[in-house]
């Protein structure tokens, strides 16, 4: 096997599942988002969104603000500086796997 083709098992797998690689991609152009933003343009749904959410909070990767507006719950997500990090980490050692695969294109 290839260099390239070897990172892809040094990619990070709580990142990689897609679900949370949408979540972390979302998070990572924006200061905070809270639930509704995500749950639209994620196209999670609530409870799938609340799963994925709670595993990027558990290995660090995301802070959570819980608030009221009134009465109203408001939750305020955003990366981490440990999860910035590990996506550009993520970023990086998808790279040369993407490179690897258009260089050998039929």
């Amino acid at each position: 096997m290839s260099g390239s083709l070897q990172n892809l098992s040094e990619l990070d797998r709580v990142i990689h599942e897609p679900a949370r690689l949408t979540l972390v991609a979302l998070l990572s152009s924006v200061e905070s988002a809270d639930f509704l933003f995500l749950l639209k343009e994620s196209g999670l749904t609530k409870g799938n969104l609340s799963v994925h959410l709670s595993r990027l909070e558990e290995v660090g990767y995301l802070q959570v603000e819980k608030t009221f507006r009134g009465k109203i719950p408001h939750t305020e997500y955003s990366l981490t500086p440990k999860g910035k990090t590990a996506f550009q980490e993520y970023r990086k050692k998808l790279d040369p796997i993407l490179r690897h695969s258009r260089a050998n294109k039929p």
